[in-house]
């Protein structure tokens, strides 16, 4: 009987997808090395970004014959993989399909495939093929969308994975404010959404919060007084508060009244939060918001024009000092980037009592916009540069969500490159 070559992607998936259901963590690099190797993608291993996005780390296989010591699939592959000097990391930077090409490996062909949960960035898959035709082509796709869906769907309940993405340990604070905050992407045609929160291992009262209900979505950054596990536990009830409220069908001022009514009843003027709440309808870009003490938002225009969305600030949640709250409008365009962040971004000092400042904030996010880079990637290199700014020590919480409207019609096409999803495959080198 002639060869009939590997089975087709949805027999391969439709047999992964099926051994998912009883599947833990442990097994997830094991199925799926045995599964895509029946689909003539052989040495299948999974890098996932650590919560920092500096290193892509190989997800252990710890089945017999797998990614250890031993002579199995996958010996001698890097354990860690830096972002920023990889073949690896610039396929997760620029969310591309890269390729070693004919010749760069012993045998056929070697890919690094984005790991993409809707368009939340986790790290890369490494496969190889024996031919680079669209058929093989296909199959890879399917399988890394396949094995991000497996990933996101087993992490939770995995202490594992968190262990494997932290590379120190993490105060407590941050453990709340992480479980608290949505993906750090999202996009659906109309919007992309992206935050970063640093110092990610001891973040302490800054939060951010996104959802979207019909043609609404609703964005809000919160900054609670202390850089402490009561920070934490202040920002959390904030955001909890805001949520239920929102949930319950009330506007953006009563929603803030709300949480300060449950902050003074908890805490009774011990503790305070500032915040922007803002609901943006996304069929016609008008921008509703309001301000309880905190920055004011920033609006990019064409990658060229910003400016400050004033409105009259009320008082802080918790102080009870009996500002009135004001609900402000504006219209957006389409394409206009809208910036919430906290005063870590802005105003802590370096050792040496230099600002990064607003003027470099905004900088930083016009130059790289410009530059094409997609939003993620974008946000990565700020807190990088942040960081490096404040030599890796920050004394304040420094948040940041960045919401662009790409108008009232679905402009799927415009969200590949904002956010960086795979759209084809480019020959790159080996550097480790």
């Amino acid at each position: 009987m002639a060869d009939q070559g590997p089975p087709g992607a949805p027999d391969v998936l439709g047999g992964l997808l099926a051994a998912s259901h009883l599947m833990s963590w442990r097994d997830l690099p094991g199925a799926v090395r045995t599964h895509a190797a029946r689909a003539g993608l052989e040495d299948a291993l999974i890098y996932l970004a650590d919560l920092q996005e500096r290193v892509l780390v190989l997800l252990p296989d710890s089945a017999p014959g797998g990614t250890g010591a031993d002579a199995g699939p996958g010996a001698g592959a890097d354990a860690e993989l830096r972002i920023d000097a990889t073949v690896a990391g610039r396929a997760f930077q620029l969310g591309r399909v890269l390729s070693l090409g004919p010749g760069g490996v012993e045998s056929g062909h070697q890919w690094w495939l984005p790991l993409l949960s809707g368009t939340e960035r986790l790290g890369v898959l490494r496969v190889t093929t024996a031919g680079d035709d669209a058929a093989t082509a296909a199959r890879m796709r399917l399988l890394a969308t396949a094995v991000a869906l497996l990933v996101v769907s087993k992490r939770d309940s995995s202490d594992a994975h968190a262990r494997l993405v932290r590379t120190r340990e993490m105060n407590v604070a941050a453990e709340m404010q992480w479980n608290l905050t949505p993906p750090q992407t999202y996009a659906d045609g109309q919007v992309v959404i992206c935050g970063v929160m640093e110092p990610a291992y001891e973040i302490g009262g800054d939060a951010f919060d996104y959802a979207l209900a019909d043609d609404v979505l609703h964005l809000s950054v919160f900054d609670a007084m202390g850089h402490d596990t009561s920070a934490g536990m202040t920002a959390n009830l904030a955001v909890a508060t805001s949520r239920n409220n929102r949930r319950h069908g009330m506007d953006l001022a009563r929603t803030s009244e709300a949480i300060e009514e449950v902050l003074l009843g908890e805490f009774r003027q011990e503790r305070y939060v500032t915040a922007v709440l803002a609901d943006l309808n996304t069929r016609t870009g008008r921008l509703t918001w309001v301000n309880r003490g905190h920055h004011p938002p920033v609006v990019i225009r064409g990658g060229r024009w910003s400016a400050l969305l004033h409105c009259p600030p009320g008082h802080p949640m918790g102080t009870d000092l009996g500002l009135a709250t004001t609900v402000c409008h504006e219209q957006l365009e389409p394409g206009d980037r809208l910036v919430l962040y906290t005063d870590g971004i802005t105003e802590a000092r370096n050792p040496d009592g230099l600002q990064f400042g607003l003027d470099g904030f905004m900088d930083f996010l016009i130059r790289h916009h410009s530059d094409g880079l997609p939003v993620p990637e974008t946000l990565r290199r700020l807190t990088h540069a942040i960081l490096d700014h404040h030599r890796e020590r920050l004394a304040d919480d420094a948040t940041v969500v960045l919401a662009e409207w790409l108008g009232p019609d679905r402009r799927t096409g415009e969200v590949e490159a904002i956010v960086g999803l795979p759209d084809g495959v480019v020959p790159g080198r080996v550097s480790r």
